[in-house]
């Protein structure tokens, strides 16, 4: 039986932000709404899908040039129009740095339209030329149907006209939003899964509380003696939204495995044409969630529909509170602020700590998640380099340094560290530290870059679905099957308009 937060949970939630957990939006989201059709790649061969070219690498001359000079000879203000993703705290945070920005010059500014990751893309994707904007945040699981718009300036283009230094961003981070050979996007919002859990309640039942489990084998066995010893009802707390624990953290342990998530590598080499997650792998894992539950290791929250934040909301339960959970490193700032009040007996700011996601035989790394910032092709070459300067801004080391602290999002290039305040916050706090060093960590291997296939929203949404069958205790085999046939069937169809 699912077990829903106490009113104290609630009031929790009523205070903790409000964002997707791979970054900004909604969890709940169907994801029918596609982006326009182009032409195809695959063909239909009876039911087998063949791919009729390869990806591997797009013409340079073919896309659309960026002018970034263009605005040192323009007069007056450029206005550019930002559409995204950040809700609550990351919005405010987000309107500061704009605010900054037009301050701090009178050749351009930006106005801000704010939505959720889900409402920009849908809006984007169905708005035409004239009313798209002029840059627009958009999650990694929105790489390739936005590439297949062809309504984006890639900014690889950008940083070679402009002859932009990128060597001190994550090389990670770049290659999330780097398909066919060219750089698309650039990675803005950086996030991953991270452990969190309860200090007091380590200690409480005789565990090292500086010592998380690192794999998935030492978060049953750190559950059980949790369990035992009585210092929590439950070790871990699940749950199965779309876009955390029922669809995106699937892929995080795919990567951790070396695995693909989807064939034609990861979608990297060719257009993917199918799922992989009801492998041996796929059955092992869930089956391995589906059992902690079963031997009351666990509890089931739900798909976090009702805060965003159900999970997390499980440690701070007064009556039968789990010890651990996952969630994004973009909570952990807000987790901490919320918790730092006292209004919870017992967890505090102080109590929780932060590991890497447990992998599988503890397997490092962590797939990039968050968002990236598109160029879109407006034809007007000063309004592209004035996005490109703002772009540029966005993603400067003092900002990003900034940006960090406030949210709880990882600095996308290193020499972020070495400023304030983000130098003397990881210094104080070394829990901000705990993501960045994931995605340091990350094998040098094709399966570290997550899936790209156009679809990627409402795939996840069908293995949430999944997932959260299979935490109700059904088949695991025959639901993922399931799941595997209604993936590739929207992938099919994909690929036939695209």
């Amino acid at each position: 039986m699912r077990t829903r937060p106490t009113r104290v949970a609630v009031a929790f939630a009523a205070l903790t932000l409000v964002a997707a957990c791979s970054g900004g939006g909604s969890i709940t989201d169907s994801g029918d709404t596609q982006p326009p059709a182009g032409e195809s790649t695959v063909a239909d061969t009876g039911g087998e899908t063949t791919v009729a070219e390869s990806t591997t690498s797009v013409p340079a001359d073919s896309l659309p040039d960026c002018p970034t000079d263009a605005l040192a000879d323009a007069t007056g203000t450029t206005e550019i129009t930002f559409w995204h993703g950040m809700s609550g705290p990351l919005g405010e945070e987000l309107t500061r740095l704009t605010d900054a920005y037009n301050a701090s010059q009178d050749k351009v500014k930006v106005s801000l339209v704010q939505g959720s990751y889900e409402e920009t893309a849908d809006n984007y994707y169905q708005a035409s030329a004239d009313d798209r904007p002029d840059i627009v945040q958009l999650p990694e699981y929105q790489v390739q149907a936005m590439v297949d718009t062809a309504s984006a300036i890639p900014v690889g283009k950008c940083l070679e006209a402009s002859g932009f230094d990128t060597s001190a961003f994550l090389p990670t981070a770049l290659q999330a939003y780097s398909t066919a050979g060219v750089q698309w996007a650039m990675p803005f919002n950086i996030s991953n899964p991270v452990l969190f859990y309860n200090k007091r309640v380590f200690e409480a039942a005789g565990l090292d509380p500086n010592t998380p489990p690192a794999s998935l084998e030492e978060m049953r066995s750190m559950s059980q003696q949790i369990v035992e010893s009585g210092a929590a009802k439950f070790g871990l707390s699940l749950e199965s939204g779309f876009d955390s624990g029922g669809g995106w953290y699937v892929e995080q342990w795919f990567a951790k495995a070396q695995e693909f998530y989807v064939d034609g590598d990861n979608g990297r080499t060719t257009r993917a044409t199918k799922v992989l997650y009801n492998n041996q792998t796929g059955v092992d894992l869930l089956t391995f969630l589906q059992q902690m539950l079963n031997d009351g290791l666990a509890v089931d929250v739900g798909d976090n529909s009702q805060t965003g934040y159900d999970n997390l909301l499980k440690m701070a339960d007064q009556t039968e509170p789990a010890a651990m959970t996952i969630n994004t490193s973009a909570s952990l700032g807000p987790v901490l602020a919320v918790l730092g009040s006292g209004q919870f007996p017992n967890i505090n700011a102080n109590d929780v700590g932060v590991g890497p996601m447990p992998g599988p035989d503890g397997a490092p790394g962590a797939l990039i998640g968050g968002a990236a910032l598109w160029m879109v092709d407006s034809g007007d070459d000063v309004s592209t380099a004035a996005t490109w300067d703002f772009l540029t801004y966005l993603v400067g080391a003092q900002v990003q340094s900034e940006w960090a602290v406030a949210t709880g999002y990882v600095p996308n290039r290193t020499d972020a560290l070495d400023l304030e305040p983000y130098k003397g916050t990881v210094a104080a706090d070394p829990r901000f530290a705990v993501a960045y060093q994931q995605l340091l960590d990350t094998p040098d291997a094709p399966t570290s870059a997550g899936p790209v296939v156009g679809p990627l929203r409402q795939i996840r949404s069908v293995l949430a679905t999944a997932v959260a069958a299979v935490f109700n205790g059904e088949d695991v085999q025959t639901v993922l099957d399931a799941a595997a046939e209604q993936a590739n069937g929207l992938i099919a169809d994909y690929n036939a308009r695209n």
